[in-house]
């Protein structure tokens, strides 16, 4: 494959992408918190979520993606609701600020910890400000919508919900000029792990880690790589992102939505301080 017929554009979200599940929680009465609801995974999870009859919340410092995504949920013409709450995540005052709207809608019960950034840089050359960012908005801002949320989901007339945060294959492993968002997605586990042992059984936490996602952030990080290394785009994706792993495809949006759409249902009742590794067999196989 030359340059030029490497297609790096992100996929069009459809309806069809979607899974929709029959649940009693998935109702418009039920109300679900996305970060990162903006593009990429957040938005499809939010869409998806809608599509399933929920009431979702969309935090999102991009105000404007935010409006994209309502479009996109009201051009489908679902039967859930889209709410979008522009959130400074790296805020603690704007974090509770939007579990607190989405309280106002509906018994909240479900929260999806989506919103994610990537820096490419070995440790001795990372800039600090980036270190910060980077785990504030996705280790210490999950830690404080936990904290925000998980009282209004115990006030629930039972008690269910869950608390999803998104990890990756990089908190199963370390590859190199990834520090801070492996370092990041780690500390996640801790945190999944942390909500399940406080969610006394009905509070469940669980976290989802794909491989490599054809996203936006996904593109530049793939610009990012081959600069960083010296290589081409296509040498990035072929053998740097895609060479371990056995299948050969980069995932979508959509399909990682559709983990969290499963992830929330009675279906996987059981998932609870465990991780739904979907990598395409990068993790657990060797050449």
């Amino acid at each position: 494959m030359s340059e030029t017929q490497l297609d790096l554009t992100a996929p069009e979200l459809t309806a069809s992408d979607l899974l929709r599940l029959e649940d009693p929680y998935f109702t418009g009465d039920t109300v679900a918190v996305v970060t990162g609801a903006a593009s990429g995974i957040g938005r499809a999870t939010a869409v998806a979520l809608a599509a399933n009859g929920l009431t979702v919340v969309g935090a999102d410092i991009d105000g404007d993606g935010l409006t994209e995504t309502a479009d996109v949920v009201d051009d489908f013409g679902v039967d859930g609701r889209f709410v979008a709450v522009p959130t400074d995540l790296t805020d603690d005052d704007d974090v509770e600020a939007v579990v607190a709207a989405a309280a106002e809608e509906g018994a909240l019960r479900f929260v999806a910890n989506i919103a994610g950034m990537q820096h490419i840089a070995g440790i001795a050359e990372f800039p600090m400000e980036k270190y910060d960012l980077l785990t504030d908005v996705m280790l210490r801002s999950p830690f404080k919508m936990a904290q925000a949320a998980m009282p209004h989901v115990r006030e629930t007339d039972d008690g269910v919900g869950a608390i999803a945060n998104m990890s990756s294959v990089h908190g199963h492993y370390a590859t190199k000029d990834k520090p801070a968002y492996i370092t990041a997605k780690h500390g996640i586990t801790g945190l999944t792990r942390a909500i399940a042992a406080e969610g006394d059984g009905t509070l469940r936490g669980f976290s989802v880690s794909v491989g490599y996602v054809l996203t936006p952030l996904m593109v530049n990080q793939i610009e990012d790589t081959a600069d960083e290394r010296g290589i081409s785009k296509r040498e990035v994706v072929e053998d740097v992102m895609l060479g371990q792993a056995r299948t050969k495809e980069m995932m979508t949006p959509a399909d990682v939505a559709n983990l969290f759409v499963f992830g929330f249902s009675s279906h996987a009742s059981h998932l609870n301080g465990a991780d739904l590794l979907f990598d395409g067999g990068y993790t657990h196989t060797y050449e």
